[in-house]
């Protein structure tokens, strides 16, 4: 059981905001009472929820076989890579650790909470019959930062099928300019922008499509765009802005 959450949040240092906002920003905001799907945080360590979908939902876009691994295996490691990272930072923090190792330690929550993060977005971010384009205020929102719905696809598929090695596609939240950005996260953690709420988040490791893919990534980020839950991220957009 870990003692508490405080250590980890300050020490994720490479991506704070990736790493905690996943599964909170609904609640925080009065908005939307979290499902069982996003919560990834219960008595005391972190957790795999289940999916609001059975594995095969998503079909034919991206296979069942791939969900399943992807889901109950990949995702799963992140969880118990997290839990153990905190657990030593707060050894750490009692005395009871090896300070020395505090880097260590720090970047494997960073890589471990952001994984599970990210994944907890990612699962929640698709639905069968998804797909589409949004409509209201985050539609408005891809206008205004993006000059319309197809720019904003054209630069996220780019981003998405460049990531060097692995990681992630993101659509986020910029609070300063309070505009939406396109990013990369290589990994789970770096190259990544302090303060961008993700709302929208393509894994592209090669877990997440080999399966059915091989080496086609832009195939596969294609496909994802047609299961995409645009209802969900409409929801992240408003909590983000406030």
């Amino acid at each position: 059981m870990l003692k508490t959450l405080g250590l980890g949040a300050a020490a994720l240092g490479a991506a704070p905001i990736i790493a905690s906002t996943a599964s909170a920003s609904h609640h925080e905001s009065g908005e939307h009472e979290p499902k069982e799907s996003e919560i990834g945080f219960k008595d005391g360590e972190f957790v795999l929820p289940p999916l609001d979908y059975d594995y095969d939902a998503l079909e034919p876009h991206i296979d069942a076989r791939t969900m399943e691994l992807h889901h109950s295996i990949h995702h799963q490691g992140y969880v118990n890579g997290a839990n153990n990272a905190l657990q030593k930072l707060n050894e750490i923090a009692s005395g009871d650790g090896d300070a020395s190792l505090v880097k260590h330690w720090t970047r494997e929550l960073a890589f471990h909470g952001s994984g599970h993060s990210l994944h907890l977005l990612f699962w929640n971010n698709m639905k069968p019959d998804g797909g589409g384009e949004p409509e209201g205020e985050l539609a408005e929102a891809i206008e205004s930062s993006f000059g319309g719905f197809e720019n904003f696809a054209r630069l996220f598929k780019a981003a998405s099928g460049a990531v060097e090695a692995s990681g992630w596609g993101i659509l986020g939240y910029e609070p300063v300019s309070k505009k939406l950005v396109v990013l990369q996260a290589e990994k789970h953690h770096d190259i990544t922008v302090h303060g961008v709420v993700p709302l929208l988040a393509i894994d592209v490791w090669e877990h997440a499509y080999y399966l059915r893919y091989q080496n086609r990534r832009g195939a596969y980020v294609d496909a994802f765009m047609e299961v995409v839950n645009w209802d969900d991220v409409a929801r992240r957009y408003r909590a983000a802005k406030g």
